[in-house]
């Protein structure tokens, strides 16, 4: 396990600060791979906010077109530091970037998490992966079983009323019929949709 809590990507700056996700997806990356683009993402330690900020010296944000939390678990298990951290890169100027599985609100029901995150995210990317709550219950695990898919819809229709940019995403490997309905799924809460290719264990990445 190499902590790293903060990895270069193509031309976004990375942020991996926990691999705890209340999903077990199917076709998780982390099933296959132990990181990306030769950056081990497995930590054996969570990283706090003030080491993450402090970090933040060592980089040049005219280098990277954004900011982004994702790593080898959901970031708002570390709600807390997410929102100290990506509140200090708003003020240095990055554009910032949460991808996450939406399930936020049903984790933190006492709080406006969607307030939280307007003026400190920009956009954020929501993992739909399925066309029903049925069938997301199967591929996904979730600890919210069947809840948790109305909860992530729910959550990005409200990111996309506080002017936070959304989009819902799915694997292409559920199938044509599905993907368009979860295209009109997207549509209906108001969010973008992008279709996102399985990584299996051969894939470059």
């Amino acid at each position: 396990m190499a902590n790293n809590y903060i990895y270069e990507f193509g031309d976004s700056l990375y942020f991996n600060i926990t691999n705890r996700c209340e999903n077990n997806c199917d076709f998780c990356i982390r099933h296959v791979k132990d990181g990306v683009s030769g950056s081990e993402l497995w930590l054996d330690r969570e990283p706090s906010a003030e080491e993450l900020i402090a970090a933040l010296d060592g980089y040049d944000a005219s280098k990277y077109r954004e900011a982004v939390f994702c790593g080898f678990g959901e970031p708002t298990c570390k709600l807390d530091v997410m929102l100290s951290v990506a509140e200090k890169l708003k003020q240095l100027g990055y554009r910032v970037r949460l991808n996450t599985n939406g399930l936020a609100e049903l984790k933190y029901p006492d709080r406006d998490v969607v307030g939280e995150l307007k003026g400190r995210v920009d956009c954020v990317s929501i993992s739909l992966n399925e066309a029903s709550a049925e069938k997301y219950d199967a591929v996904c695990h979730s600890a919210f079983g069947k809840a948790a898919y109305a909860g992530l819809l729910n959550f990005a229709k409200r990111c996309v009323q506080a002017g936070i940019d959304a989009t819902l995403s799915v694997v292409d490997c559920i199938g044509a019929e599905d993907v368009a309905k979860c295209a009109e799924i997207a549509a209906g809460t108001g969010a973008r949709f992008r279709v996102r290719k399985l990584i299996e264990k051969d894939t470059e990445y």
